[in-house]
């Protein structure tokens, strides 16, 4: 298997260079040269490790078998429960539970292994400069990918994060964490910004080739990195595993996934599963107020031209999703195409592209809704969901009374409610409340009987350790910074 970029099918390179990298050198995305096929019997009856053995197995064909079974034991095994993402039935969806992680979202699956495959590739290719992970986040990635590379020797990361555009546990999160090989920066910007500064270091070689002699080379844990996006293809086969298990469906029966989705990573990983034969009817994107991605699979036309939206739901406050480029090459096998829409949406913020999307559906929820459905489910079903997934059923509600469709509907629940602490205990007027959202968390746990995770609870106990606040054009000069330190020490 070889991977290309989005924007030049020309140069292959194998997967441990295409996850060093992170981005290609032209801007592009990597991207697998074709889709493997899978057999969905065999597959059924696996565990998540040797469900992930064989998934992987097909796309990272530069490792032994026994460097990836190592790589999977250490990253699923010791990270998570025996099921790592259990299927909960609520009212009429199956609720796909991705939070059972370190760090109490779905992109622990990935940042459990990418730095894992990064360390692999480096010990193979003999490489002598450090790696500096620059990636930004909207909430949940930054606190993940530190945790992922927390205390390694020859990787250091560096995390972008919106000041005021994250959750509060999601801050503490990352601002606590103690380890000399990270740094986390609050910028006055938004996530985009934050994004947009990330590709243009990645993609400027004066800037590469500065941080080179340096003795250091770049690389991403964003989900631009396809270190990051081929993991999570496993939990939708385990998904439909757990519904043969529990004979909710017969084999080769259709399932539809709801997807709260920003930047159309993890929904991607959906249309990959279905690309290697997963049973899918629809795959249905998710949005918030930040519904840039409902109006283009409506209408063909991606305009980031509007005002970014700080809503209850923040890990999908994006306007420029980066993924979609990879849909784009892969529904059309054509790198002049994507470069020209690329180039327009750098140019004018705005492209349109002809091609249907008959596997997808695509709506949104506004801010009031997000908040009833939390409080809705709970009251009916004694079930908790964060604003992500409450964006999510309020989707599949739609979807659902639209088209009245018979196949089994399964919502990626994707991050732990209580990461959203504040938006959720406001559902609960019933609960007395002393303002101090870590106390208030032991509180809600007491009154209501739901466990809330111990190392949440003890963020309360924590020292911040990172206090950066920068302007957007400060990044480079603050990262250059952090690395002259690095070596000094």
């Amino acid at each position: 298997m070889k991977y290309h970029s989005t924007r030049n099918s020309k140069i292959k390179i194998n997967f441990k260079d295409a996850v060093l990298q992170g981005i290609a050198k032209d801007g592009g995305l990597y991207v697998p040269e074709y889709f493997p096929q899978v057999d969905i019997k065999k597959l059924s009856k696996l565990s998540y490790t040797d469900l992930a053995f064989n998934i992987l197995n097909m796309y990272l064909n530069d490792y032994t078998s026994e460097q990836l079974q190592n790589i999977i034991n250490k990253a699923y095994r010791d990270e998570f429960p025996e099921n790592p993402a259990p299927l909960t039935k609520a009212g009429d969806y199956h609720y796909l539970e991705l939070y059972h992680g370190r760090t109490h979202a779905f992109k622990d699956f990935a940042l459990s292994i990418l730095p894992l495959f990064m360390e692999e590739a480096i010990k193979d290719k003999n490489i002598k400069e450090k790696i500096l992970i620059l990636t930004a986040t909207s909430g949940d990635t930054g606190s993940a990918a530190l945790y992922g590379f927390k205390d390694l020797e020859n990787i250091d990361i560096a995390v972008l994060f919106p000041e005021n555009g994250v959750s509060l546990i999601q801050k503490l999160q990352m601002t606590t964490i103690s380890s000399s090989n990270t740094i986390v920066i609050g910028i006055n910007g938004n996530f985009d910004d934050a994004q947009k500064s990330v590709k243009d270091i990645f993609t400027n070689k004066e800037i590469l080739d500065n941080i080179k002699r340096k003795n250091y080379i770049l690389s991403s844990a964003n989900s631009i990195n396809i270190g990051r996006l081929l993991p999570q293809i496993i939990y939708y086969f385990h998904a439909y595993n757990q519904l043969l298990k529990n004979k909710i469906i017969e084999l080769g029966e259709k399932v539809s996934f709801v997807v709260p989705t920003g930047n159309f990573g993890d929904i991607l990983a959906g249309y990959y599963a279905k690309n290697m034969g997963l049973p899918v009817e629809k795959l249905i994107v998710a949005s918030n107020e930040n519904k840039v991605l409902t109006e283009f699979f409506n209408s063909g036309i991606y305009d980031a031209n509007r005002e970014l939206h700080i809503t209850n739901s923040p890990s999908m406050d994006i306007i420029i999703s980066s993924n979609l480029e990879r849909l784009l090459y892969h529904k059309t096998e054509d790198t002049e195409i994507v470069n020209n829409l690329q180039n327009n949406l750098f140019l004018n913020k705005k492209y349109e592209f002809e091609d249907k999307f008959d596997e997808f559906y695509a709506s949104f929820c506004n801010q009031e809704d997000t908040l009833s459905e939390i409080k809705n489910v709970f009251e009916k079903y004694k079930y908790l969901i964060d604003p992500h997934t409450a964006v999510a059923k309020k989707v599949a509600d739609e979807y659902k009374l639209k088209f009245r469709p018979k196949e089994t509907i399964v919502i990626l629940s994707t991050a732990s409610p209580f990461k959203f602490a504040d938006i959720i205990m406001d559902q609960f007027e019933d609960i007395e409340r002393n303002g101090f959202i870590l106390e208030d968390l032991k509180i809600f746990e007491e009154q209501t009987n739901i466990k809330v995770p111990l190392d949440l609870l003890d963020l309360k106990n924590k020292t911040i350790k990172h206090k950066k606040f920068i302007n957007v054009e400060d990044i480079l000069d603050t990262l250059m910074e952090f690395i002259g330190e690095r070596n000094e020490s």
